[in-house]
């Protein structure tokens, strides 16, 4: 099992000094701590308006990333696609890959929050339609040795050939998943996928029943099973006042980050977004001695072990850490991922051997 670096870059918290400048100079330095630790990867989300997260351009640190690493891995947590055209997504993400010498993993999704699509004049009620043809047109071009055309329902044009090509045939792609839908999408199109603990505990029971379900839908469809991954918050805790610092700090994430971001309003969730209903309920009442395992990893090193093995039996083939949740300061977030690195990740067989020094 392969271990990387996660973020959302969450910002929006009440009473926050710091700020998006700042914040996001950080997480460059966490990216770049992550290739010495010898992280297999780093995975960088989207989020627009400071509505969630303050990192809107992942292409763009990404790129700064791979100019000063060799080895690690390059990823959007997400790229939320229907937000862009997916000619140019195409050709950003190919120019990565050339530029980092084949290091590009590709994530895509929907994303879930509404007021980072009014800006942009894009259907929050018809992204999935949007994001699954956008998928494809992406995937076309990369693929593509001529020129293409394309006369969808949302996507239309001719004579079409991407410059650069990417180094990688195919690049690794992967939808991120917190409905059956998306799985159903990923195994379709023969993608990998990608899972939040919680989100899986709270729709089907946890990773093993994703991991199955995917498996079963990739074979219905006739495609080869890819990896599945999943993100997990990550708070180091060696006594009792770290562990209650750490889940209110978890808790707080919540409540003043994620909750106003996610479609949870029965009167305005579109018939796509529906399940999100009884997320943002459960969420809403979660109390900081309801976190398990099934959000978290959380405690001393043995526990976050513990934890980790079952993730490994459930079929997950890589774990990204959200370490830098809830303001957690730039230097304690460089320690846990150092702390990780050394006290949890050599219980786990790697595939990847670490950069030379």
């Amino acid at each position: 099992m392969e271990f990387g670096y996660f973020t959302l870059s969450d910002n929006h918290y009440d009473s926050n000094t710091r700020t998006a400048n700042q914040f996001v100079e950080e997480i460059v330095d966490q990216a770049l701590h992550a290739e010495e630790l010898g992280m297999h990867s780093v995975w960088i989300g989207e989020h627009h308006f400071n509505s969630l997260g303050v990192l809107s351009c992942p292409e763009l640190v990404l790129a700064h990333v791979a100019a000063r690493t060799r080895r690690i891995r390059l990823a959007p947590a997400v790229t939320v696609l229907p937000l862009h055209h997916p000619i140019r997504v195409a050709e950003q993400w190919a120019t990565l890959d050339m530029l980092s010498g084949g290091r590009v993993d590709f994530a895509a999704g929907r994303g879930y929050d509404r007021r980072e699509y009014e800006p942009f004049s894009v259907s929050f009620e018809d992204n999935q339609g949007i994001f699954e043809e956008g998928l494809e047109v992406v995937r076309k071009l990369w693929a593509a040795d001529r020129r293409i055309s394309h006369h969808g329902t949302h996507y239309r044009f001719d004579d079409v050939r991407i410059t650069p090509k990417p180094v990688q045939q195919p690049i690794p792609t992967y939808v991120a998943s917190f409905s059956k839908l998306s799985i159903e999408l990923a195994a379709r199109l023969g993608c990998n996928l990608i899972v939040a603990p919680f989100a899986a505990a709270m729709s089907f029971g946890g990773l093993r029943q994703v991991v199955d379900l995917y498996n079963e839908t990739c074979s219905k469809h006739g495609q080869k099973s890819g990896r599945v991954m999943c993100s997990y918050f990550t708070h180091f805790a060696d006594n009792d006042d770290q562990e209650q610092a750490a889940r209110a700090r978890q808790i707080r994430y919540y409540r003043e980050c994620v909750i106003p971001a996610l479609p949870g309003d029965p009167r305005t969730a579109p018939p796509s977004y529906r399940y999100f209903i009884d997320m943002v309920d459960r969420l809403s009442k979660v109390k900081a001695e309801d976190l398990t395992e099934n959000a978290v990893l959380l405690g001393a090193p043995q526990r976050i072990i513990d934890t980790l093995k079952k993730a490994e039996a459930a079929g997950i083939s890589e774990v990204i850490l959200y370490v830098n949740v809830g303001l957690k300061p730039h230097a304690q977030v460089k320690d846990e991922m150092a702390r990780f690195m050394t006290e949890v990740a050599p219980v786990f067989p790697r595939t990847h051997t670490s950069p030379k020094t």
